[in-house]
């Protein structure tokens, strides 16, 4: 009994001080990555214009971002494995401020696609390679909460990028720059800093982290979900490309970031089509839902790992997102609609943190790196084709009722994968107790 109080103990001491040193800062980078990626959605609201670019043209620049993002996902990766966090941290943070920078300086479609282009291949190991990174820092039984406060930088982007970035768009600027290019200006500079704190702050492993005791980095080290061990190193990689699991979780990841990518990107278009808003008021009302979303997010994650239920924990937020979605088009305006948008995104939102705990659960050590590689470029082919999709069928239909009917089919979609999912998870045919037996055997390589 006093083994089993001392393992809770310090598992506990050792997870509060990763979410405060490891967590919490990573959670700043895919912050400010997600802002760079999606703020594009405010600056189509003047940048079209400018630019002359149609729906369909928008829609392939948004979603270009994601061809540089499949290009470069896997060997950014293997770069984060071969010079470690640090440098590869530094490397794609300079990069990515720079372009991000650049597309305050875009003359037309061209420049706009490459600039987007550009930005997805410095971008393109960002997410994988931070949560790989984490996975060696946290064990399996708490991974749902710790993954869920970086995750929820990417709906917190909306919350405090949105206002921000209407708020830019309309001010005065000392070089008297359209509002939209000013806006990625500002907004890209961040990055650049960031690469300094990457160089001077992260800890390549537990043994280096100064806030850590001996015991405390052995106990890492030994327990981590994606820790080191023997059984990681050994085996197929490739046996991930053969599992159907991976496939599944590919699908669910797909109709998720579709989701979320075809609300970010097009969400201030829907609303200006709504009324005649102003760039600040249509900020604000976009950082609603998103809002919903963070914190439906966390609570989502802590419950999920409280029952160690994953499968409902996504599917059941996908289905009242789409029905959210759908009825906030065909309320169109008023207070009504707009409530149906904070609960459609709230839900949409809360679901990544939990998936996250699929993948590590069910695929060995030995097919993990490559599983989540295939996974996140699955969530990149998400980002490419429903961005483009909605251009074509606005510009098609000129409405955005088929869009948002897509975008809430992609939802039930995922409903379906997560309980053929939950279905292939033998755990869930016994007790409450023989839950934490997958993770068991992947600690084991079993």
């Amino acid at each position: 009994m006093n083994q089993i109080s001392s393992e809770s103990n310090i598992e506990s001491r050792v997870g509060r001080k990763v979410m405060t040193f490891l967590v919490a800062p990573i959670g700043l980078y895919l912050l400010i990555g997600a802002i760079d990626r999606t703020n594009v959605g405010f600056a189509a609201l003047q940048m079209n214009a400018d630019l002359r670019l149609t729906g369909a043209e928008y829609g392939a620049g948004a979603g270009i971002l994601f061809i540089g993002y499949l290009l470069a996902k896997y060997p950014s990766v293997l770069l984060y494995e071969q010079l470690g966090l640090r440098r590869w941290l530094c490397l794609l943070c300079l990069v990515w401020g720079v372009c991000a920078t650049g597309m305050a300086f875009v003359q037309g479609r061209n420049s706009f696609y490459l600039l987007r282009f550009l930005i997805g291949v410095s971008e393109a190991g960002l997410a994988a390679g931070l949560f790989l990174y984490l996975s060696n820092w946290a064990s399996a039984k708490f991974s749902a909460s710790i993954l869920s406060i970086p995750i929820a930088a990417i709906p917190l982007a909306q919350v405090v990028g949105a206002p921000l970035s209407g708020w830019l768009m309309e001010m005065e600027n000392p070089f008297n720059m359209p509002g939209w290019r000013w806006m990625f200006l500002i907004e890209g500079l961040p990055a650049i800093g960031l690469a300094v704190l990457a160089m001077t702050y992260f800890p390549n492993r537990p043994k280096q982290a100064s806030w850590l005791s001996s015991e405390e980095a052995d106990w890492i080290e030994a327990n981590a979900d994606g820790a080191q061990s023997e059984a990681a190193k050994t085996g197929d990689k490739h046996a991930a490309l053969k599992n159907p699991i991976t496939y599944i979780c590919a699908i669910i990841w797909f109709c998720l970031l579709a989701g979320n990518y075809g609300v970010i990107f097009w969400l201030p278009q829907i609303l200006k089509s709504f009324a005649d808003l102003s760039a600040t008021q249509i900020g604000w009302i976009v950082a609603m839902p998103w809002l919903g979303s963070a914190i439906g997010l966390v609570i989502n994650a802590i419950h999920s790992d409280k029952t160690q239920e994953r499968y409902l924990h996504i599917g059941i937020p996908c289905l009242i997102a789409a029905i959210g979605f759908v009825t906030a088009f065909h309320i169109g305006q008023g207070p009504l609609a707009l409530l149906c948008l904070i609960v459609g995104g709230a839900f949409l939102g809360s679901t990544v943190a939990p998936f996250w705990a699929i993948p590590k659960k069910l695929l060995k050590p030995a097919e993990l790196q490559i599983g989540v590689v295939a996974i996140h470029m699955a969530g990149g082919m998400a980002g490419l084709s429903i961005s483009s999709a909605i251009g074509w069928l606005h510009d098609m239909t000129g409405s955005f009722g088929p869009p948002i009917y897509l975008i809430g089919a992609t939802q039930v979609l995922s409903l379906s994968m997560c309980l053929i999912a939950r279905k292939l998870d033998k755990s869930h045919r016994g007790s409450a107790i023989e839950l934490d037996a997958p993770d068991v055997a992947v600690k084991s390589g079993a």
